[in-house]
């Protein structure tokens, strides 16, 4: 593959007012996803879950990009239609996450490492023969006084990079993602020293192993304190403090810059990426590349229900617009209680 169908595939994926959704939530995930609205997570039921997604009438006109779980690059629709044909019918491209999870890592307590680089160049080759396109990489820090150790900081980010390379030497776009844990107390300052550290070791990686940066997408957290401590920052908080840090750390070359919800409620994910573009133009585009601040308000309209297919694709849509809104600063409040 060329580096010109490698920039196709970029070309395809950033667009303005345009974001990726993230439905490759692994086995455990989604079990615990279908709980909460009574579902069991059997294979035909995470079938007619993801089709539902991708069969969603005008979700292509604020998604650009579906992340895939290996299993639904293999399922069709009702119909017989491969699920990657539907997204690729509504102008979305189709994605796959191909690490295989998070172990610790040893040598350091408390830290993880993610695994899946054997054998990844044939896999992404027959991901690409079933109708993908890019691929995502999921790396983890947790955060503490004393964690992520050196260590993680540099074995996770040599194994970013590592797939980011199998990745473009296939001719798949590599989604490069440092998630920096919303767990815990820990303040703001330290989320944003830990985030800019793990940014910093993943771009050393990155050229180390000479990673093309115009034909990658990275999709960080944002800079938030920890989930249970005491001062919740505001968008306009977290907004400043997220761009402070990737000014220091990402590339001009990196075309777009796709956040990860982590945590958020679907309402916060909004605000906060809203926020961040009324700062104004930034060498990147901000966007995003949200799972669960994208599918929850579509999951509890659903239920396990085909009847209540239509309300669940309007609540996904409304969800993708509202976010679109976002990348453009044209966001409100007011814009959730609207039809």
């Amino acid at each position: 593959m060329t580096q010109g169908e490698l920039q196709a595939t970029m070309h395809a994926l950033v667009q303005k007012g345009k974001g990726i959704l993230a439905a490759d939530e692994s086995g455990p995930t989604i079990a615990k996803r279908f709980k909460t609205i009574n579902v069991e997570s059997t294979e035909e039921n995470r079938r007619a879950w993801r089709s539902l997604l991708l069969t969603t009438p005008g979700l292509g006109e604020f998604v650009s990009g579906v992340i895939l779980h290996e299993e639904t690059l293999g399922q069709a629709t009702d119909d017989g239609t491969p699920l990657p044909q539907c997204a690729a019918r509504q102008g979305i491209v189709a994605g796959i996450k191909v690490d295989a999870g998070k172990i610790p890592l040893a040598g350091a307590p408390g830290d993880e490492i993610t695994q899946g680089l054997d054998g990844l160049a044939g896999r992404l080759a027959a991901y690409q023969r079933q109708g993908a396109r890019f691929a995502k990489w999921r790396a983890v820090y947790n955060v503490s006084d004393t964690l992520p150790s050196r260590l993680a900081l540099e074995a996770n980010a040599e194994a970013l990079a590592r797939y980011a390379a199998i990745c473009q030497e296939q001719g798949i776009v590599p989604i490069v993602e440092p998630e920096v844990l919303i767990d815990g107390d820990h303040t703001m300052a330290r989320c944003a020293e830990v985030t800019e550290a793990a940014l910093h070791e993943v771009f050393h990686a990155l050229h180390r192993h000479r990673v093309v940066l115009e034909h990658m997408l990275l999709k960080p957290s944002m800079v938030v304190p920890g989930k249970t401590h005491a001062h919740q920052a505001a968008p306009a908080e977290v907004a400043v403090q997220t761009v402070r840090i990737l000014r220091r750390t990402v590339p001009a070359a990196v075309p777009s810059i796709n956040f990860l919800s982590g945590g958020q409620t679907p309402e916060e994910a909004t605000a906060n990426l809203d926020a961040m573009n009324l700062l104004g133009p930034q060498p990147w585009q901000l966007s995003f590349s949200y799972g669960r601040a994208l599918q929850e308000p579509a999951l509890q309209a659903w239920k396990g229900q085909a009847a209540h297919a239509r309300s669940s694709q309007d609540a996904l849509l409304k969800r993708a617009r509202l976010n679109g809104a976002a990348c453009r600063g044209r966001y409100s409040a007011a814009m959730e209680a609207a039809d």
